[in-house]
């Protein structure tokens, strides 16, 4: 007996039915959008923006002057600080010489005059007194030889104690101290020559400027944002995968990335939220928008920059296909 033609038509559709069943059993079909890497570039030195090299959709390459910070104070800075070390590796260089043998022989030759001095101050002072003595002087007189003896004296004992200084040479301290001084100022030029390489910003990586924030002329403090570094060869598709589909997500499946220009990409999943969340406002429709999901991120090789960040793309994660190591 034939069966009758709406119980074949029937048939054929549950086995339609079953057969795709089975061809997309394993896949997992999501949709998001595509997005990559945004590198905010600030400046690390404070002044006026000098000049802006770069508009906004300009691909760079890793290294590219992007802008440049004025300089002419810090370059002033620099140079006041370059003569101060130099006169404090001068005085370095003296006090580890220690003192001329000129200087020396100069104060041996005062000091022999002033003992002759002091020799002849005795001997009047001895006469004063013999005078003074015998009431032939007075007392004024032996008084002022004694004042000129001790003078002598002093004066004597105080070069005497310079020589020994000078013989000596400069104390452990102070040439600790000028090394300490030279240090600084060292330190203080390394400074400042970072500040002024600093004041060139350059792309840390290939990208594109996808949006210039400061203009020439503007002054900027330090941390001011320049402008926004997008690195397209970073990118991304973020999607949202159901409850009861996340359990056949693994962390490296294959996924292939279908863009709606027709793009197609090999991909990766890279990353499985922990966290539920609700369907993000960008679905288009409200019964979407209240369900829980689970964010997944697919890595998408973009080397030649063609898939720009927003725009929509499908992702079928193939549920226990791995990505080629």
């Amino acid at each position: 007996m034939r069966p009758s033609l709406p119980a074949t038509a029937a048939a054929a559709v549950m086995a339609l039915a079953a057969c795709r069943g089975a061809q997309t059993s394993d896949a997992i079909v999501a949709s998001g959008h595509v997005e990559a890497t945004d590198v905010r570039l600030s400046t690390k030195v404070a002044g006026r923006l000098a000049s802006m090299d770069v508009r906004e959709g300009d691909a760079v390459s890793a290294g590219q002057l992007l802008a440049r910070i004025d300089t002419t104070d810090l370059e002033l800075a620099l140079r006041q600080a370059r003569a101060e070390r130099d006169q404090a590796a001068a005085e370095l260089r003296l006090r580890l010489a220690g003192y001329r043998q000129e200087d020396i022989a100069e104060l041996e030759a005062q000091i022999r005059a002033t003992r002759a001095d002091l020799d002849a101050a005795e001997r009047d002072l001895q006469r004063m007194q013999g005078l003074f003595d015998r009431g032939s002087g007075t007392e004024k007189l032996r008084d002022d030889a004694r004042t000129r003896r001790d003078v002598g004296a002093a004066r004597l004992q105080a070069q005497q104690q310079s020589l020994a200084r000078l013989q000596a040479g400069f104390r452990v301290v102070e040439k600790d101290a000028a090394r300490a001084r030279l240090a600084a100022l060292e330190a203080r030029i390394a400074q400042l020559e970072q500040q002024v390489a600093d004041a060139t910003i350059t792309s840390p990586a290939g990208g594109v400027v996808t949006e210039k924030i400061a203009e020439a002329g503007e002054l900027l403090q330090v941390g001011s944002p320049v402008c926004v570094l997008t690195r397209l060869d970073d990118a991304w598709l973020n999607v949202y995968v159901s409850e009861p589909d996340l359990g056949r997500v693994r962390l490296g499946q294959q996924a292939e990335v279908v863009t709606d220009d027709g793009q197609r990409r090999q991909g990766k999943v890279s990353f499985i939220a922990s966290r539920a969340e609700f369907t993000p406002k960008n679905v288009q429709t409200k019964e979407d928008r209240v369900k829980l999901v689970f964010g997944v991120k697919v890595e998408i090789p973009n080397p030649e920059g063609l898939l720009k960040p927003g725009l929509p793309a499908d992702a079928t994660i193939r549920a226990g296909a791995a990505a080629a190591k």
